[in-house]
């Protein structure tokens, strides 16, 4: 789908192709995943946990950053990471409304 095409769909269905695609990289799954393990926010230890160069982590966490998944907030020099949970808050609610319909259709599929 080309960018120039977003104006068909609404506003949430739009955040949540953003959110969508900030998650799907298994490199950003796994940011994700450690900072939901230290539960709370690190700074350069993301570099010492995954097998991924500073640089390419620093643009997945810019990713997850743009995407309203994690905030950062300044500590020295570094960044101090954690989760943004407005940003998982709507992934919830999309993900509760398809489970919601899930129970209602019971196996009554096609």
């Amino acid at each position: 789908m080309g960018a120039t095409k977003t104006e068909h769909f609404t506003d949430e269905q739009n955040e949540l192709a953003i959110l969508a695609k900030a998650i799907g990289h298994p490199a950003r799954i796994a940011i994700i995943e450690y900072l939901i393990k230290v539960e709370s926010c690190i700074c350069g230890d993301i570099v010492n946990e995954l097998p991924l160069s500073q640089p390419t982590i620093s643009q997945h966490l810019k990713e997850l950053k743009n995407a309203g998944l994690i905030k950062g907030n300044f500590e020295g020099n570094a960044i101090c990471y954690c989760l943004n949970e407005v940003g998982f808050d709507k992934i919830k609610g999309f993900f509760l409304n398809v489970n919601t319909y899930l129970d209602k259709r019971k196996d009554r599929c096609c």
